[in-house]
């Protein structure tokens, strides 16, 4: 019998790397798009086309009124620029949406909970760690808790990339023939990926260091 899992799913190279991963080991898979008033809501685009490809079904949970009150954030504020350069930065912090991880498995724990899910999985990796407060161990341990007191059914959370780099990841979604063309990273949205922006920037280092061919378009590029 299958197990049924609920992803998190944003349209970028984690999560559309773990997709596939779920789905080559036999997985019947339901992914979770959410639109929080994102200023690169084109994600969503991007994962929607990736779920179609890929047969399965996607929802977007509307959270676009919610924008206001976590506004602190570049990625909910069209006010705050997004910052350039790398992730390690200081910079990037401004980037940090107040308790988004937590507000995203809410949802997708509800979803679970409704199809009668085993699992609930997201991609958060070992990058992610020192950014994003949402994406660190005790943060990850503590949602595990959470989520199965939540319901007598009983949700298990997966973090199967916890440990990884984004190299890591982007070998393995070259391994299992992820359309990395057709995912999303970058944070200001616009057409075209910036090429300058901290996950822009990431996703350029994990091709090369993975030594895999990077078949984003960049806005900042001649092509």
């Amino acid at each position: 019998m299958k197990n049924k899992i609920v992803i998190l799913f944003s349209g970028g190279m984690d999560s559309t790397t773990l997709l596939y991963s779920l789905l080559d080991s036999g997985n019947d898979v339901y992914a979770l798009g959410v639109n929080y008033g994102q200023r690169h809501a084109r994600e969503l685009i991007a994962a929607s086309e990736i779920a179609k490809k890929a047969g399965i079904p996607y929802e977007i949970a509307d959270l676009r009124s919610i924008a206001n009150l976590i506004n602190t954030s570049s990625l909910t504020n069209k006010n705050i620029p997004v910052p350039e350069g790398h992730y390690e930065a200081n910079s990037m912090k401004i980037t940090i949406v107040p308790n988004r991880n937590m507000i995203l498995l809410s949802v997708a724990a509800g979803w679970a909970i409704t199809l009668k899910a085993t699992e609930i999985a997201y991609a958060a990796h070992a990058g992610d760690h020192a950014i994003y407060p949402d994406c660190r161990p005790e943060f990850i341990a503590a949602m595990v808790n959470a989520i199965q007191l939540a319901d007598d059914l009983q949700v298990k959370l997966s973090t199967p990339f916890k440990t990884f780099s984004k190299a890591d990841i982007c070998k393995l979604g070259n391994k299992l023939r992820v359309p990395f063309d057709l995912t999303w990273s970058c944070y200001k949205g616009q057409d075209k990926h910036c090429g300058k922006c901290g996950t822009c920037i990431e996703r350029k280092e994990a091709f090369e260091l993975a030594k895999v061919q990077d078949p984003t378009i960049y806005d900042n590029e001649k092509i």
